[in-house]
């Protein structure tokens, strides 16, 4: 990534949230502020285009599924050891002709139990990132994440789990068709660019995946954990926001590297 810009970022003023966590001050209504940090310039465009393969990890075509029978193979999957260990798949949630798909790592503990994406704190943290600029989810906004079944403990999922699950996410951005990509921390970031990188080095720089322009920025759990975080996460909202009414377009060059099934 040579030559890409980076974004800077600083301490943000502190206010006490409704559910008791110390919280940066990222705007009076939404929980960011626009006039903490200006939106900085675009920055410099990287492309990076993995493989779309969509064969399920059990060799089943996807490509010509619908919404209807997407949603029941992933409902019946049992490709790797997650699902024996969850209450129920998360299939992903929303405006199924979105402009804007965010993309976590996988369900946690309420995700588990109501079977939907970021529906506990870090999910009301998602939803005040998104009312910061104009948006609210199931209104052309699409949330999914890189696996559908809680991993034990919470823990990351490992590289055969991502590798198992992938296809299906692949084949809800083709039927979605989002104009913009935001992946929500490391793990999100690394599966759908298809390399192994810092959040660190991924922010502040936008990519393409499969010409989509893609950003990357914190996911909500860790900001709720570091909030002073927040302040370089509106930055990357502003980005984003300059990304999808054209004031920055991926370069299209291409970066050579290892992709996931």
């Amino acid at each position: 990534m040579t030559g890409a810009s980076r974004l800077g970022g600083g301490e943000a003023d502190t206010q006490q949230s409704a559910m008791g966590i110390v919280e940066p001050v990222l705007s009076e209504v939404e929980g960011l502020n626009p006039s903490y940090v200006a939106c900085p310039e675009p920055a410099e465009e990287v492309g990076l285009k993995p493989d779309l393969r969509l064969s399920s990890a059990s060799g089943g075509d996807l490509s010509n599924l619908g919404w209807p029978q997407l949603k029941a193979m992933v409902r019946d999957c049992t490709a790797c050891k997650l699902r024996a260990g969850c209450t129920q798949t998360v299939f992903g949630v929303g405006d199924e002709n979105a402009d804007w798909l965010f993309v976590g790592e996988g369900p946690g503990a309420d995700e588990d139990a109501q079977g939907e994406p970021f529906v506990g704190q870090a999910g009301k943290l998602l939803d005040n990132m998104l009312l910061a600029i104009k948006l609210r989810r199931g209104k052309d906004v699409y949330i999914a994440n890189i696996v559908k079944c809680r991993p034990p403990g919470n823990r990351n999922p490992d590289a055969e789990e991502i590798a198992a699950c992938m296809p299906y996410l692949r084949r809800q951005i083709e039927l979605i068709k989002p104009k913009l990509i935001v992946a929500l921390g490391k793990v999100a970031s690394n599966a759908l660019l298809g390399k192994e990188a810092t959040l660190a080095s991924l922010r502040g720089t936008l990519h393409d995946f499969q010409g989509i322009p893609l950003i990357v920025t914190y996911h909500p759990a860790y900001l709720l954990r570091s909030p002073a975080e927040k302040a370089k996460a509106w930055q990357d909202l502003c980005l984003a926001e300059r990304t999808r009414h054209g004031e920055a377009q991926p370069s299209g060059e291409t970066t050579s590297h290892s992709t996931r099934p």
